[in-house]
């Protein structure tokens, strides 16, 4: 065997010896590890409690409450703890569960042990592991101002074709109490739902739809309303209604009506006639003498839907 051959051989058997080395020390470094791990520890540390199912004429003014405790619990319960960072170590407390007491003006109170079953809870580990140092928890809670809301539905219907939807959709509750600040409750007209949808509609739709409360910005006592939109059939029809003046003056017009293109509800369609709607000339045009005047449609019978209306001017004759 050459020196060559004999250096190679040393080499990979050092190699071999090194690389069996490290595994050993890594199956060793393991177990004492998981053995490290099965031992229980104390820990202190700091959560932060929020407040939920508030009362709905009330909110929490107190944000932010981080509470301090300690916890006892093994090592796998305590890395999985340290692996989460402080301001994600998060706790939520039901004011419906809580029996909380009011302690003098907007400040409450209720047992921090609710706070530790919730901690508890968290880590994964009994209620009876974890301490927090202060016997009592305290908040404010300050009432809200309150408003009677109309309820607005968004509509996104489709109808076949020659049916349309009747008017405004019928809400059970037509109106809802709202309550939050009053900066923005007096801002607010009336509160929305989600909007109403559907395709290929000819017949009424009725939905149990959910309220918007502005993102959680108001709140109110009803989470749904029922919503029918109603559809109807429409057919199209034109009526020629006469172009009047709200003057004294004796006027001719030239043509003496406007003909209004519309689409109208069956249902509507025997109790219309031209008298249901009105067509006003411009007054002060007249007064200044010139020789056109314009006509508007200015009355249109409940779901009517106006097409087309022409003309736009009319010629006249003032009579003596």
């Amino acid at each position: 065997m050459s020196a060559e051959e004999l250096k190679d051989k040393i080499v990979k058997k050092d190699k071999s010896r090194f690389l069996t080395f490290l595994f050993f020390l890594l199956i060793s470094s393991l177990l004492w590890f998981l053995i490290k791990l099965t031992k229980d520890y104390t820990t202190q540390t700091v959560f932060t409690v929020t407040y939920v199912d508030e009362p709905v004429n009330k909110w929490v003014s107190t944000t932010d409450q981080r509470v301090n405790l300690s916890f006892v619990a093994d090592g796998f319960v305590t890395l999985r703890h340290n692996l989460v960072r402080q301001p994600k170590r998060i706790v939520e407390v039901s004011l419906e569960e809580v029996p909380y007491r009011l302690e003098g003006g907007n400040t409450y109170s209720y047992g921090s042990q609710y706070v530790a079953e919730r901690v508890a809870d968290w880590l994964g580990i009994p209620a009876g592991n974890v301490t927090v140092n202060d016997d009592k928890q305290f908040f404010n809670m300050e009432d809200l101002q309150q408003k009677e809301l109309p309820v607005q539905v968004p509509l996104d219907v489709k109808t076949q074709r020659q049916y349309l939807v009747y008017g405004n959709p019928i809400v059970e509750p037509a109106t809802i109490t709202v309550y939050g600040p009053k900066s923005v409750l007096d801002t607010m007209e009336a509160i929305n739902t989600a909007p109403l949808t559907a395709t290929g509609a000819n017949a009424d739709i009725t939905k149990v739809l959910s309220v918007n409360y502005c993102d959680g910005a108001v709140r109110g006592n009803e989470s749904t309303v029922q919503v029918t939109a109603r559809v109807e059939q429409y057919t199209e029809t034109l009526f020629e209604v006469p172009v009047i003046i709200t003057d004294s003056m004796q006027v001719r017009f030239f043509p003496e009506v406007m003909d209004v293109k519309c689409l109208v509800p069956i249902r509507d369609f025997a109790n219309l006639s031209p008298a249901s709607f009105q067509v006003l000339a411009d007054t002060a045009q007249l007064h200044r003498r010139q020789p056109l005047l314009d006509i508007r449609l200015t009355k249109v019978p409940e779901h009517v839907q106006v097409i087309k209306t022409e003309p736009e001017q009319v010629e006249y004759l003032i009579v003596n």
